[in-house]
């Protein structure tokens, strides 16, 4: 299998490739962002290894590129960064597993193999829904050109449709998913949440279908 390591720092590039060469990996290296993401778009590899902090172009933005290029190969972020929203970041923007430095060989290889066997799926870091666009990495939401304004939990409801706008969503998954299993309190605040996006983004965006829960649509006009 071969994949693509992109890391700066020469010693830590050439001993993470020896490793991998001795477990059986093909390894080619790149030294900065710029190349990674060339080598990545170009190159059918298995999975690829990405530093967050590289020159020229951070790791966020090679797999952010790779992502809005329709570039699914799998992306192991290898980063000295270990705070959560660092982490939160890279996984937002399409990476697949992550892997704080220093790490062990033995850890690196088995991540790396578990990416391997998950294969190639498409997992789009914007989630677009007819001319409706739901980033969830910078948390916006674009109607044709216009930006709309959700607060937190509208955002939140509208990305779980918008994760699943090919089938009906019931009002209890909407509450497990975006409220919590134990949440006791009225159910019908989902309503209320429904109601509040159909203002904002037309009374024919969100569809109910009666008894079962609510449908996404990408057919308005």
């Amino acid at each position: 299998m071969r994949v693509l390591l992109v890391e700066d720092e020469a010693s830590l590039a050439d001993a993470v490739a020896v490793a991998l060469t001795l477990d059986g990996f093909a390894v080619d290296v790149a030294r900065d962002g710029v190349e990674g993401l060339h080598r990545a778009v170009e190159n059918p590899y298995g999975a690829v290894l990405l530093d967050i902090m590289l020159p020229k172009l951070s790791g966020y933005e090679v797999v952010r590129r790779m992502r809005a290029g329709g570039v699914w190969t799998p992306v192991l972020m290898l980063t000295a960064k270990d705070g959560d929203y660092d982490i939160a970041d890279a996984l937002d923007l399409g990476a697949d597993d992550y892997l704080v430095k220093p790490f062990a060989h033995v850890v690196l290889a088995a991540r790396l193999r578990a990416l391997v066997r998950r294969g190639v799926r498409e997992r789009p870091a914007q989630l677009r829904v007819g001319d409706l666009l739901v980033d969830p990495a910078t948390r916006t939401v674009r109607l044709g050109a216009e930006a709309v304004r959700l607060t937190s939990r509208e955002f939140a409801v509208l990305e779980y449709l918008a994760r699943y706008a090919d089938r009906v969503v019931s009002k209890t998954e909407l509450l497990t998913h975006v409220w919590d299993e134990n949440f006791d309190g009225d159910p019908n605040i989902i309503e209320v949440y429904v109601g509040y996006l159909r203002r904002k983004l037309g009374p024919q965006r969100i569809g109910t279908v009666r008894g079962a829960g609510y449908r996404l649509r990408g057919d308005v006009r």
